[in-house]
């Protein structure tokens, strides 16, 4: 069964069930407007073979200082206590080539040997699918809500319906739903281009009954502080996108508290439960 993590209050898992949605920016960018928003906030790079936020927090080249005991010290940017396997890596380009035992172990050891300071929030950067981390992280500890990263376009919103239908198998509260590149404002004349579709996520959280958190455009400004290592929230703190960020970030909390005061028992059952066949193999 799984466990408290110590000195942590809650734990938000950010999801996409597919890559290239942008789902490791959202939560960079999340934790530091929860920051901002006066919470004590750790992020833990749960993505083992593509761990992007030592690059997005700009300390790729940091190392976490180990105790004799094996306990490891997170790395202090820009207020966030932040832990990843790329801190551990020899080279920044090194392939982890594990299996599910392996990635379980890892994964247990970034949660329980990191010496976590007293943190409000945990936000995990998730690995894009359903495998073996997100089981493994639910086994482990108790999370509090997941947050679901989608693009409008109907192909990404397909595998995000079947994260929404993991995390509900997994009995993981689902936040809600932050859709992302909605659109491109062209800086020159303002132009609105919905590149990806336009509100498919927004429609998604109203046919399976979650919240929709909000909605973010494709902005280049986004993706120059991802590789300067200065999150867009820290480095346009009055932009109109971190306003955005903040609300996503005080809607988020907002039903934390909700599910604390009462908990909110899933309204869609036959909906989000998944549609199994059986296969028979000729072989």
């Amino acid at each position: 069964m799984s466990a408290p993590l110590p000195n942590v209050k809650h734990i938000i898992a950010v999801s996409s069930a597919k890559g290239g949605v942008g789902k490791s920016t959202v939560a960079a960018n999340l934790a530091m407007a929860l920051s901002l928003e006066g919470y004590q906030v750790g992020m833990l790079d749960a993505d083992l073979y593509g761990p992007s936020q030592p690059l997005i927090f700009g300390v790729a080249d940091q190392r976490p200082e180990i105790s004799e005991d094996g306990k490891m010290s997170p790395i202090m940017a820009h207020g966030i206590a932040l832990m990843s396997i790329g801190f551990l890596l020899q080279r920044e380009d090194s392939a982890l080539m594990w299996r599910g035992a392996q990635l379980n172990s890892a994964l247990q050891k970034l949660l329980f040997d990191t010496q976590w300071p007293a943190l409000d929030v945990l936000v995990v950067d998730m690995p894009p699918g359903t495998g073996d981390v997100p089981l493994s992280l639910n086994q482990q500890v108790q999370v509090t809500g997941a947050i679901v990263v989608s693009t409008p376009q109907e192909l990404a919103l397909l595998d995000a319906k079947k994260g929404l239908k993991m995390m509900h198998q997994l009995h993981i509260p689902v936040l809600g739903v932050v859709e992302n590149m909605n659109m491109f404002i062209c800086p020159n004349c303002g132009h609105e281009a919905h590149l990806f579709g336009h509100d498919g996520a927004q429609l998604m959280s109203l046919q399976y009954l979650v919240n929709f958190l909000g909605s973010l455009p494709l902005d280049q400004r986004i993706q120059q502080g991802d590789d300067s290592g200065l999150p867009f929230v820290l480095a346009h703190p009055d932009d109109r996108i971190t306003a955005i960020f903040r609300d996503v970030a005080r809607n988020a909390m907002a039903v934390i508290e909700q599910q604390a005061l009462a908990p909110v028992v899933p309204q869609t059952e036959a909906a989000l439960q998944p549609q199994v066949k059986e296969i028979k193999w000729n072989i």
